[in-house]
This record gives structure tokens, sequence and C-alpha cells, in this order.
């Protein structure tokens, strides 16, 4: 194919949201220094290790991928990327933000092309050569800023919707079996935080107090708010709030009224609940359900 310039994402850039409503995709290089902070977000994640070696904790295991490895990182999952010395620096990856009406739109009604990412379980994967190699070259495609003998911006997005379908399509077909997981020992599986996830889905529309949590799991207060924060980048307290605020959005699309959605997510009034949700989403709960609306009257 010969040398091929590609869109790129510096590792300086701290956005971890999309810019368009469909997909975003980029070729990322080295370590990451500028998106380090654990979040979420409501559309789908593919990372593609290329080169050199990468690691991330979702939810509560890191994994630590290699060259050939993929990572499926669902809607709503807290993660973030997890630096280790001397092994990052040469890394070299595609990352692939999608949303779920654009995999709606792609499996056009004949097939679910969400399969592949897991609800609870692992979601890193290592394919067999053959089979990698065709997932690269279509990411690869996909990822070009141009395409010989095709001339327009909006013939290059047809094309890549062309080779996004058949990636998808590849990709929901080997994850449908169990053979491609990770091996156990490439990854690490963090007790304390699946304990505190557990505890906080039990609870989410109380008052949860630090306490409770360091006597759940078995520590002291101090020792579990610095163990939390050595493991997931985030005190207990935004932690708690983030998993609010993913509960809020889910509410908010089953129809469940903004007025209510506070009290069932665990804000201690509206107010709060709003300033939360405004900090974090860049609008209101209201504007956020106004955009759900929108978004099903297009699909």
């Amino acid at each position: 194919m010969g040398t091929i310039r590609t869109r790129y994402m510096s590792g300086e850039d701290e956005r971890q949201y999309m810019i368009g409503e469909d997909y975003e995709i980029y070729e990322k290089r080295g370590a990451p220094t500028g998106a380090t902070r654990i979040h979420h977000h409501d559309f789908y994640e593919v990372i593609y290790v290329m080169e050199g070696e990468f690691s991330s904790l979702v939810d509560n295991r890191t994994y630590h991928l290699k060259k050939g490895d993929f990572l499926l990182i669902p809607r709503n999952v807290m993660h973030n990327y997890h630096y280790v010395e001397g092994k990052h620096e040469r890394s070299r990856r595609i990352v692939l933000w999608i949303s779920k009406g654009m995999l709606e739109r792609l499996g056009d009604g004949e097939m679910d092309l969400e399969g592949c990412f897991p609800e609870g379980g692992d979601c890193a994967y290592h394919f067999p050569l053959h089979y990698e190699e065709i997932l690269r070259n279509l990411l690869v495609k996909a990822v070009m800023t141009e395409v010989p003998d095709l001339n327009g911006a909006e013939g290059k997005r047809i094309f890549d919707k062309a080779q996004l379908m058949l990636f998808f399509l590849y990709l929901n077909a080997l994850c449908a079996g169990d053979s491609f997981y990770f091996a156990k020992e490439e990854s690490v599986h963090h007790e304390l935080v699946q304990k505190v996830n557990e505890y906080i889905e039990a609870h989410m529309s109380e008052t949860i107090l630090l306490e409770e949590l360091a006597e759940y799991v078995h520590m002291s207060k101090y020792y579990f708010l610095r163990r939390f924060k050595e493991l997931t980048g985030l005190t207990v307290h935004s932690y708690l709030n983030n998993k609010r605020l993913i509960r809020a959005c889910e509410e908010l699309k089953k129809g469940i009224p903004v007025g209510e959605v506070w009290g069932v997510c665990g804000f201690m009034d509206y107010s709060s609940f709003l300033r939360n949700f405004r900090k974090e989403y860049g609008m209101s709960p209201t504007s956020y359900r106004a955009y759900l609306e929108q978004g099903d009257r297009q699909g």
C-alpha cells in the first residue's frame, strides 16, 4: 500500500468525547499523557495495538495488551489508561469510537453488531494471525485520510463505513465463541474494585458512607481510601459520583421523569444532581433527554 497518512490524535490530547455523532477513528502513538483520568462515555471504544504494548484498567480488571491485541470497551463502563514504566513509549494503536446508533445503522436491522462488546465479562482478545490481519487491514483503511482514485470527502466516508461494517461483521463472528479471550496471566483482576462496584449497584438509591464501604471490603477506612485511589486514580467519592451519573443516563433513556431520576440514583437533592450532571456532560438532564429523543427520531 506504500506510505499512508492517517488521522492522528496526539498522546497529549485530553479529549474523551466525540465531536461527530457517529464515529471517530485515529492513530495514537506513545503513552497517552493527556487522557489518563478514569472516565466513561456513552459510545463504544475499540483499541487495536499495532506495535509495542499498552495497558488499560476496565471496570475491575487491568489488561496488558501486546501487538495484535484488541480491547473492546462497552458503553458507560469506567476505564482509564494504566501506565507501565518503560513499556509504552513505542506503542502504536488505532482507537475507534462508535455510537450505538451507528452500529445499529451498519447492521441495517439484519445483525446485532453490538454483541462483540461484553456486559460484565472480559473484553480483551488475541485472534489468530490470519483473522487479525483481516481486522487490521479494515481498520487501517478506515483510519487513512485519503484513498487513491477515490475523490471527495463523501466518497471517502462511504468507503470508511463499508470498512467498518465488514470489520464489525468479522469481529462479532470471532467474538461469538470464547476461544480468543485473553489468558488469565495477561490481565489482573482487582477484587477491591469489583466489591465496591457490587455494593454501589446494590445500594445506589441510598446514602453510601465511606465507613460502610470500608467495612464491606474488610479494610480500615484510610487504607481503603488510599488503596482505591492507587488502583483507579479516583477518590471513592468521585468514583461513586460517576457511577450515579451513569445510572442517571440509563434511567433517562428508559423514560424515567427527570424529577425522579436524582432520587433513584442516590443524589441528595435535584440541585446536586443538576450541578454534577452539567459538569460531567456539559448539558442539563432535560437537554440530554431531548438529545436522546432526537437520536431516536433520526434512527
